[in-house]
């Protein structure tokens, strides 16, 4: 699959590492090398990162549900402005926008402000989810893979692909090499949630799907040589 821009949904959870919760320096460092090395190589990037490591609104108990999610919204932004400036130390540039003002910390999301910084060759992260409740970052990376044209989403995750059922739970689920979008609604499999598989269907968005905990998995991805999860459309 040739690719010119994409757009790498990063798990908050893998990148808390061992200590799961928080940001482990390292796991981050190595992921930012990684993106240095096929920004390099002229491959355009685009963010998200889930908010996990932080905080999870859906198991937010008793608590009004717009605003456990307006806190997992809160999360991402966290978790964008953390690995920017990662990405900056090992010599990106990087540009973090969120679909609501944030002050200085954020530019506010818009298509044009967005090309731009792809043009002057930014690694553009995608922060605070879609702006709205009920509505969770799987659904903002597919929508925004869509908006920025991504010829693909790379599905980062703390899992090494797709399984017939959750490998943490069965030790005999069985993963799959390649899979359609197709099945994995209509088998309402975990890659992501159903809302942004049903709209990878309808826009026919192809993804990647591999573990980040693997040795340079993001480049290896780049290059066809990963071994997770191909979604075909």
């Amino acid at each position: 699959m040739e690719m010119k821009r994409v757009l790498l949904k990063l798990s908050g959870e893998a990148l808390a590492g061992p200590k799961k919760t928080g940001f482990d320096e390292a796991t981050v460092i190595g992921v930012a090398k990684q993106i240095h090395q096929i920004v390099s190589e002229g491959l355009q990037v685009g963010i998200v990162i889930g908010g996990g490591n932080f905080w999870r609104g859906r198991t937010s108990g008793a608590m009004d549900r717009c605003k456990a999610d307006q806190i997992g919204m809160l999360a991402t932004i966290m978790n964008c402005i953390y690995v920017s400036d990662i990405c900056r130390y090992v010599g990106l540039s990087t540009e973090v926008y969120t679909p609501f003002t944030c002050g200085a910390f954020t530019k506010l999301y818009s298509e044009d402000s967005v090309e731009e910084s792809f043009a002057q060759g930014k690694v553009v992260f995608f922060a605070g989810g879609t702006g709205h409740p009920y509505f969770s970052t799987d659904t903002a990376t597919v929508l925004r893979a869509v908006e920025i044209g991504a010829d693909a989403i790379l599905l980062a995750k703390a899992v090494d692909g797709i399984y017939d059922s959750d490998p943490k739970v069965n030790p005999a689920a069985v993963k799959y090499d390649e899979i359609s979008i197709q099945e994995v609604v209509d088998k309402k499999l975990a890659a992501m949630d159903l809302t942004a598989s049903i709209m990878c269907l309808e826009q026919k968005m192809p993804m990647l799907v591999f573990g980040l905990e693997e040795e340079n998995s993001i480049v290896n991805t780049v290059h066809g040589k990963f071994s997770g999860t191909k979604v075909t459309v």
